[in-house]
């Protein structure tokens, strides 16, 4: 990419791509339908930009396929209203437990795009993730899109910062807008220091956070028969399913809490993310929590 933007949040460098690029209220961005820009962000979209989401959904690893692409993109022929100026795509899909977008399907999605005179803008907060369990550099991905942006924190492990990057010309709209969304602080220089260890020492050390991923998730699936499905666990995050239990996922994550372990609700699912602060022995005591969750749950039925 040409230039770059280092902001505060994933959601201020997604909403400064998508603005970029969408023409403004009544427009439309073609998304995945569990995608973080058309679910968390659509809000924001809307009441900073006026800007709505036609979505869909056609691979069960949650990435967008050709041929959704081709669905979301065609045109309103009939009344010639709906307009649709963008099409946003996610790497790692956190709404799917960090699976990847695979390069291939990413090249079709990006003619198609083409085709339809759209270009396309790459929500990459986990991309260093998807680069570290493929081998692959991330130019394999950024080469298809026009916009992309990417986080500091998170696989990189910074305590705060994203990068929206793209051609300089829109890039020095991007900051324009970013002005106008309350995003110019001064202290960006100390904390943009954190961003730059980040991406000089996070990188190598990301397959270590898959590692753990892949060892809590085997010993949970194994704990919680049908509760993990191993083939979604691709990088960094692990999702379990906890009817099995008897328990719901609030229910669950507020135990796990008083054991001193943290996690978080999402639908149907408790989401475990490993990540810089996260080592073996707190996979241990993670993996303990979840036996006595486990166990007082099975008492209690």
């Amino acid at each position: 990419m040409e230039s770059a933007l280092y902001v505060a949040t994933g959601t201020m460098a997604n909403q400064i791509g998508v603005r970029l690029q969408a023409n403004g209220a009544g427009h439309l961005v073609a998304a995945e339908e569990r995608s973080h820009v058309a679910t968390v962000e659509m809000m924001t979209s809307a009441v900073l930009a006026g800007i709505a989401y036609r979505t869909g959904t056609d691979s069960p690893k949650g990435y967008m396929t050709a041929e959704l692409a081709r669905r979301l993109l065609e045109p309103d022929e009939a009344f010639d209203v709906e307009v649709v100026d963008l099409l946003a795509v996610e790497n790692t899909l956190g709404g799917y437990g960090g699976t990847i977008f695979p390069v291939d399907e990413l090249r079709k999605v990006r003619q198609i795009a083409v085709d339809a005179g759209v270009p396309v803008h790459l929500d990459g907060a986990r991309i260093w993730n998807a680069a570290a369990a493929t081998g692959l550099p991330l130019t394999e991905w950024t080469s298809q899109v026009d916009t992309m942006m990417f986080c500091l924190s998170k696989g990189l492990g910074a305590p705060i910062g994203s990068l929206v990057c793209g051609p300089a010309e829109l890039i020095r709209e991007a900051r324009r807008i970013w002005i106008l969304y309350g995003g110019a602080w001064r202290q960006a220089g100390i904390m943009a220091a954190a961003g730059l260890v980040a991406l000089d020492e996070g990188p190598a050390r990301i397959v270590d956070d898959h590692a753990r991923a892949r060892r809590l998730a085997e010993s949970l699936a194994e704990l919680i028969p049908g509760g993990v499905d191993l083939d979604m666990v691709e990088t960094n995050m692990v999702f379990v399913h906890t009817e099995a239990m008897g328990l719901d996922a609030l229910e669950t994550v507020e135990r796990l809490a008083a054991l001193d372990v943290g996690a978080v609700p999402v639908t149907g699912a408790v989401r475990m993310v490993t990540h810089v602060d996260v080592d073996d022995d707190g996979i241990a005591r993670a993996i303990d929590a979840w036996r006595a969750v486990v166990a007082d749950a099975a008492k209690e039925s």
